[in-house]
């Protein structure tokens, strides 16, 4: 309190100073004008050091996302906002600058849930936050974690799974290494965004427990262990009301339940009603606009607003803004280490790939390959992000080309002669742009057209290189869903597929499909054809030579699938309530999966609707092969009050030093007569590297409350006595390698009665 009057004196009366005086005294000192200023940005042009309160010699990046508004007189700065999923968005220069500056591009969000190794993503949120750091960023808008309901969903490639385990796991990883700079980090959009189209409008309608157990429940782990000073709304309805504007959502959950104590922000013109989202919780609207600080101005004065919540959520943004680089006044540097940030997203892009299909060890390449035949645009120009994140300004980005000639291999030149002018081509089209020597970079949301060799060129390629590679690429972004076509190889892949496959059979040598893909491709019609299929999702600026590295073994691939592959897109459980080529217009009463999406699915996503209602698919979730092999043993369980440690040993059982991903799923008594999916994943475990023939013990531990349902009719979450759980220890959802049954006793935690559907649903039920 001394030195805060100290503070007060040295500045003044009445001009407390923020990081001296109290939040409160801070508070108190501001004029309604100032208050309304705070809780609205100040727009995408945060380039003018007017908008920040800064000189204009050292003012943010261009490109940033939004600011805040700054208060000099009470200490107030302004702080500066950025996107940044995968790497940190921003534009190349400074203004009156003339030097360039780079970001890091990392894979994407599936690419690093597939690695199940929350280690390595604590690693990757502790270099884009140290880039934000030394860019002058105060607040990174990352990490995105909404639910892979569906494959179509255009954003797909920013969301880590389709369960909210791994995911609440996979972003409160990220949130740590982040925040472990003093950067704020974002937990977004919160909540019910799995799909584009629509989104600023949609209402998504689901049902307390599908809201509680799957779309909201990763959310519930990320807070809980990540502990973010910020959160996103999203710009949807849930059930009928914005988003942005619901109190059950922002206040009865997020803040009284859940305990959340950081910033609420919107997302980017999100919401309709200023007020009303102000009244919610939503403590901050970004961009902002002139429009929402009048309204708010004007809603206090004339009493519609009661001033003491503009209070509250002053309050909020006042302690984020404590906390940032700016306030602490950190010299920024203008220099991140990008070299070892691109040893980073090596080996996260490596540890991300998954090995689909091996037939014959056709992977590792055998010793005596050494000149390639390699196929596919994206073999020549890799896709190293979705659009949502692909803005991020790279210094390099290695395509498969490269990463394979770095690594020592000979590509075929006549290849090259044919693929490289193709690509380049399109440059003068806007297509691709080339950063580093003649080979391509990706700027768009598709390559050209997939080219056709001749037969006669590809059996002079099968006998003259010793084995084939042929990519094959997807990518989608923000805005906008994909249509169903893209979820199937077009003609053209097919075909190029189909000739590549005889031409190297008949000779006896064989052929690897690597997918460059941003989520869930169909599979099941083609897979048989190559001898091996790798995943390398969207692997970041590194990709080709972390590629080159898994394909020649020296680094052995341990992804794990975070969603799974169905045979076919009628399975997908969402798939009659998902707007497959929806026409962008309303109608009388809404247009359904436009103006409104009935999650009909219910609890049933993913792996969780494929095992309870027997449907096969062509890649189950949790699936990844390796170049060694793993034995389970001695499963236990130890209880300890509401705590349950499993354990379980894993020997690598092959030739080649390898990792493991143990993953701990559940099944309740009487799960199909209670409406329960057949298994859950509670939690999971990746072994370090095992040398061949070494054991390790395998620890996960889970709570009585993760293994309880919601019942929305007592509004509790349950878990039901009557028999025993059974605890499955596997190496994905249909290859359980071990399992022991325990006697959980009944448990019942009562929970606030929010967010209830406003209209009627023919639920999915066992």
């Amino acid at each position: 309190m001394a030195m805060s009057a100290a503070a007060m004196t040295a500045c003044g009366p009445g001009k407390p100073q923020l990081g001296v005086a109290t939040i409160d005294e801070v508070a108190d000192a501001m004029t309604l004008k100032e208050k309304a200023h705070l809780v609205v940005g100040t727009g995408m042009d945060v380039h003018a050091g007017t908008q920040t309160g800064e000189s204009p010699a050292h003012t943010p990046i261009p490109g940033a996302a939004g600011a805040t508004y700054a208060i000099p007189r009470l200490g107030i700065p302004g702080i500066v906002m950025a996107d940044g999923p995968a790497g940190l968005r921003i534009n190349p220069m400074r203004e009156g600058d003339t030097a360039t500056y780079y970001c890091t591009q990392f894979p994407v969000a599936t690419a690093l849930a597939s690695t199940w190794n929350t280690d390595l993503v604590e690693q990757v949120g502790q270099a884009v936050g140290n880039e934000a750091l030394e860019y002058g960023i105060d607040v990174l808008l990352a990490p995105a974690m909404n639910i892979q309901r569906n494959p179509l969903c255009g954003r797909n490639f920013e969301y880590y799974s389709e369960d909210p385990v791994v995911t609440g796991k996979m972003a409160a990883a990220y949130v740590r290494g982040v925040q472990g700079n003093g950067v704020c980090a974002t937990l977004k959009h919160f909540a019910v965004n799995n799909q584009e189209s629509n989104r600023m409008a949609n209402d998504a309608r689901v049902s307390q427990r599908a809201l509680r157990e799957i779309y909201l429940k990763g959310f519930e782990i990320a807070l809980k262990e990540g502990k973010p000073w910020a959160v996103m709304t999203s710009y949807n309805k849930v059930n009928g009301t914005y988003a942005s504007e619901s109190v059950g959502l922002l206040t009865t959950l997020l803040r009284d339940e859940w305990k959340f104590k950081g910033t609420v922000m919107s997302g980017w013109f999100g919401g309709r009603n200023a007020v009303l989202q102000m009244e919610a919780g939503n403590d901050m609207l970004q961009p902002g606009t002139d429009g929402q600080y009048e309204t708010i101005l004007k809603a206090v004065k004339d009493k519609k607003l009661d001033e003491a919540k503009l209070d509250r959520n002053v309050r909020h943004v006042l302690e984020m803004l404590l906390r940032s680089p700016r306030l602490q006044k950190y010299k920024y540097t203008d220099s991140p280490d990008l070299n070892a940030h691109a040893a980073i997203a090596r080996r996260s892009a490596e540890e991300g790939m998954v090995l689909l299909k091996n037939d014959s060890m056709a992977l590792p390449l055998d010793s005596a390959v050494r000149k390639v035949a390699l196929f596919g645009c994206a073999s020549y120009a890799l896709v190293p992000g979705g659009s949502g994140s692909g803005t991020v300004n790279s210094l390099h980005t290695v395509s498969l080309l490269e990463g394979l000639e770095n690594a020592g291999y000979a590509v075929s030149d006549s290849l090259k002669a044919l693929y490289l002018p193709y690509l380049a081509a399109g440059q003068s089209k806007g297509r691709l742009k080339t950063l580093a020597g003649s080979v391509p970079e990706y700027d768009t949301q598709r390559l050209p057209r997939e080219l056709q060799p001749a037969m006669a060129m590809l059996e002079a390629e099968a006998d003259s290189t010793d084995m084939a590679l042929l990519t094959i690429s997807r990518t989608s972004g923000e805005s906008e869903d994909l249509d169903i076509t893209d979820f199937f190889l077009r003609r053209e892949e097919t075909q190029l597929l189909d000739s590549v496959c005889k031409a190297f059979h008949a000779v006896g040598k064989k052929v690897v499909v690597v997918l460059n893909v941003g989520g869930v491709i169909e599979t099941a019609s083609w897979k048989d054809k190559p001898d091996a299929i790798l995943c390398a999702w969207l692997p970041g600026q590194e990709g080709g030579n972390s590629l080159a590295n898994v394909l020649a073994g020296k680094s052995v691939p341990s992804g794990k699938l975070p969603v799974s592959f169905p045979l076919h897109y009628e399975d997908v459980p969402s798939a009659s309530n998902f707007p497959i080529n929806a026409m962008q217009r309303s109608t009388p009463g809404g247009k359904k999966d436009w103006d409104y999406t009935n999650y009909e699915e219910d609890i049933y996503v993913g792996y969780r609707y494929y095992d309870s209602f027997g449907y096969e698919v062509s890649y189950p979730f949790g699936h990844g092969l390796s170049y060694t092999a793993f034995e389970y043993s001695e499963p236990t369980i130890v209880a300890d009050g509401d705590k349950y440690t499993l354990a379980v040993k894993v020997k690598n059982a092959g030739h080649m030093p390898g990792k493991e991903v143990v993953q701990l799923y559940v099944s309740a008594p009487q799960a199909g007569r209670h409406n329960k999916p057949e298994k859950e994943l509670k939690a999971f475990a990746k072994t370090d590297m095992l040398q061949p023939g070494q054991t390790a013990e395998v620890k996960m531990e889970v709570r009585a409350i993760d293994l309880a349902s919601f019942n929305s009719q007592t509004s509790s979450w349950e878990v039901d006595g009557g028999g025993s759980h059974t605890f499955w220890f596997g190496a994905s959802s249909d290859d359980i390698r071990d399992s022991l049954r325990y006697d959980v006793p009944p448990l019942q935690v009562k929970v606030g009665d929010v967010l209830k559907p406003q209209t009627m649903m023919r639920l999915l039920h066992r």
